[in-house]
C-alpha cells in the first residue's frame, strides 16, 4: 500500500511543489496560523531521507573528489554570485529582493535531488555524499555567504540561521546516519519504504504553509512579481546546466554526470523558505517561493533530457507502461 502510494507520489513530483504553492495561497487565512509545525516536519522529512547513507559512502566518495568540489563550486560560488547580480541588475536598490535571490542560490541541495538521481540511474553514493557533506556544512556556509554578498544591506542574525539549519538538516541528518552505521544498513530496508511517501506528502506540506505566509505578496500579482519569477526560472534553469558542462568538460561517465547535473540544479528550497520567513522580512521570501514553483519540473526535464541522451528511460517512465 505505502510502497504504490510511493510510485504515485513519484510521478507526481514535477507537479507537487507548483500545487502546494497553489494550496497555500488558496488556504492561507488558516494555513499560515501551523506555520511553527514547518521545522518540526522538515527535521523529520531530513532524517527519513539521510537513513540510507552511512559513513563508509562518504569515505569512499571522497577518494575521488573533484566532482564533489566542481558541485560545491557551481552550488556556493557560480550561482549564489550569478543570483546577485542578476538581483542587482534587475532589481536596483531593491534590498529585500536581492537577499532573496542570493538566498535562492546558496541554499545546499535539496535531499530530494536523491529521488531524482535514483529515477534516471544517477551515482546514488556520490549524491548521498554530497548530500550529507554539503548539509553539514550548510550551517557555517549559508551564513557567512550571505554575510559576504548581501553585507550589511540586510539585517540578519547569522548564529539564528546556523541553529536552525543544525535544528532542521544537520542533527536529524547525523542521528539517521548513526542509525544506518549501528544497524549495519538493516534500517534502510526496514524503515525506507514506510518513510518515503510521508516524506513527499511532508514536502507538499512544509511548501503549502511556506507559501500561506507570503500569499499577501504572492497575491498581488504585478511585473515586479513576474520579473521575479521569470528571472528565478531562468536562473535554476542554469544551474542544471552549469552540473551538465562541467561534467561534459571533464568527461565523466553517465552515472556522475546525471548526478552532478542534478545536484547542481536542485536546491533545499523547503528549508530556504523556512530561513527566509523565520529571519527576514517577508520579501526576501518571494525569490525562493518563486524557485519552487518549476525547480521540480526543471529537475524532470532535465533528468529526461540525460535519459535520452544515454538512452535510457526513467523508473517513472516504466512504472507508467
Amino acid at each position: 500500500m505505502l510502497n504504490r502510494l510511493n510510485k504515485i507520489l513519484e510521478k507526481c513530483m514535477p507537479f507537487l511543489t507548483p500545487t502546494g504553492v497553489l494550496v497555500g495561497l488558496l488556504g492561507a487565512a488558516w494555513l499560515h496560523s501551523f506555520s511553527f509545525l514547518v521545522p518540526w516536519i522538515f527535521a523529520a522529512m531530513t532524517f527519513a531521507g539521510s537513513i540510507g547513507s552511512n559513513f563508509k559512502d562518504l569515505g569512499r566518495v571522497m577518494m575521488l573528489p573533484l566532482p564533489i568540489v566542481a558541485n560545491l563550486l557551481i552550488l556556493h560560488l557560480v550561482m549564489p554570485i550569478l543570483g546577485w547580480a542578476a538581483g542587482a541588475y534587475f532589481f536596483p536598490g531593491d534590498d529585500l529582493t536581492q537577499t532573496g535571490f542570493v538566498l535562492l542560490f546558496v541554499i545546499p541541495t535539496g535531499v530530494v535531488s536523491l529521488v531524482w538521481v535514483t529515477i534516471y540511474g544517477g551515482n546514488i553514493a556520490l549524491t548521498l555524499a554530497l548530500i550529507l557533506l554539503d548539509t553539514l556544512l550548510s550551517p557555517i556556509i549559508v551564513p557567512l555567504s550571505l554575510s559576504w554578498i548581501v553585507g550589511a544591506k540586510v539585517h540578519m542574525e547569522p548564529l539564528d540561521i546556523m541553529g536552525g539549519l543544525l535544528w532542521m538538516v544537520v542533527v536529524p541528518s547525523i542521528i539517521g546516519m548513526l542509525l544506518n552505521q549501528l544497524t549495519k544498513g538493516k534500517i534502510k530496508p526496514m524503515l525506507g519504504p514506510k518513510l518515503a511517501p510521508f516524506s513527499k506528502i511532508g514536502l507538499f506540506i512544509v511548501v503549502s504553509i511556506n507559501s500561506s505566509v507570503v500569499a499577501p505578496y504572492l497575491k498581488q500579482f504585478n511585473m515586479k512579481l513576474l520579473e521575479i519569477i521569470i528571472v528565478a526560472f531562468v536562473l535554476a534553469a542554469f544551474g542544471y546546466i552549469a552540473g551538465w558542462l562541467v561534467s561534459h568538460w571533464m568527461k565523466w561517465d553517465r552515472e556522475v554526470t546525471i548526478a552532478l547535473t542534478i545536484n547542481s540544479g536542485m536546491r533545499n528550497l523547503s528549508a530556504g523558505a523556512v530561513l527566509a520567513i523565520s529571519f527576514f522580512p517577508p520579501p526576501v521570501a518571494l525569490p525562493v517561493i518563486a524557485g519552487m514553483l518549476f525547480q521540480q519540473i526543471l529537475a524532470a526535464l532535465f533528468g529526461q533530457q540525460l535519459g535520452k541522451k544515454y538512452g535510457m528511460t526513467s523508473s517513472i517512465s516504466s512504472t507508467a507502461k
